[in-house]
């Protein structure tokens, strides 16, 4: 029996890769034309949801949502949620599916083939052993706020080594970004995504995912000197529900 399951775990994971490439050749003209100019970024962004949509139905994912909060048209929002696994990404861009927003992600993740190149030119990168970058990536968030997107940073920094985290500490920098911007953060808590596709290679199994939309923390009229308030709740809210999660298994 064991042996089938890494047999299926292995042709599972490479499914997973030939989903997250084969879109993007067939697209690229697409996509190309759609990030000549920081204006047509919304194209891209419905394309970006035309490929996570392919990525997590074609793996067998499905997921339901509780939704505490609608999203305002036309309002600005930090979107920050809990991190456990690449399908993080793509929940993202289904979830929030009429706010574009761009991501803020680390610099290193440039050097993936294919992906790398669309990355670099659609995302905020920065390196954080460099506080020149941390410097640049306010700055380039306030002109994608102006242009009307959100910000989706995961607060983690990335995924625990450690899988039995069920949720990492949470860095500065989405609060800082929202605070100077004035920008409500809302909350998203993605239950069951560590258990379907972490990044142990052999794991995982198609299912279901639960997401809860947390109403929003607000952060007009606060400065940084309340950063380190904001960031405990809002973790306090993410922390609460993945519990709930784990406790309603």
């Amino acid at each position: 029996m064991k042996i089938f399951k890494i047999l299926f775990w292995t042709l599972w994971r490479i499914w997973f890769y030939v989903l997250v490439t084969v879109p993007i050749i067939v697209l690229f003209p697409f996509l190309v034309l759609s990030i000549l100019s920081e204006r047509t970024y919304p194209q891209f962004f419905v394309l970006a949801r035309l490929w996570a949509r392919i990525i997590l139905y074609g793996m067998g994912f499905y997921y339901t949502i509780e939704k505490d909060y609608e999203l305002e048209k036309g309002k600005s929002y930090m979107l920050v949620a809990n991190h456990t696994s690449m399908m993080d990404v793509m929940l993202m861009l289904l979830i929030v599916k009429d706010h574009p927003f761009v991501f803020v992600g680390k610099k290193e993740l440039v050097k993936i083939p294919l992906f790398g190149f669309f990355y670099k030119r659609t995302c905020i990168l920065v390196d954080r052993n460099s506080s020149k970058s941390r410097f640049e990536v306010f700055e380039r968030a306030q002109k994608r706020i102006n242009q009307g997107l959100s910000i989706c940073i995961f607060p983690e920094g990335g995924v625990p080594e450690d899988e039995s985290i069920l949720l990492d500490e949470f860095k500065d920098g989405a609060f800082r970004i929202a605070i100077e911007h004035q920008l409500p953060i809302l909350p998203l808590t993605f239950g069951d995504v560590k258990k379907r596709f972490s990044f142990t290679f052999f794991s995982g199994s198609p299912g279901k995912m639960r997401i809860k939309i947390h109403p929003p923390v607000e952060t007009k009229g606060k400065t940084l000197e309340d950063k380190k308030v904001i960031k405990d709740k809002v973790r306090e809210v993410i922390w609460e529900q993945l519990t709930a999660f784990e406790n309603a298994k």
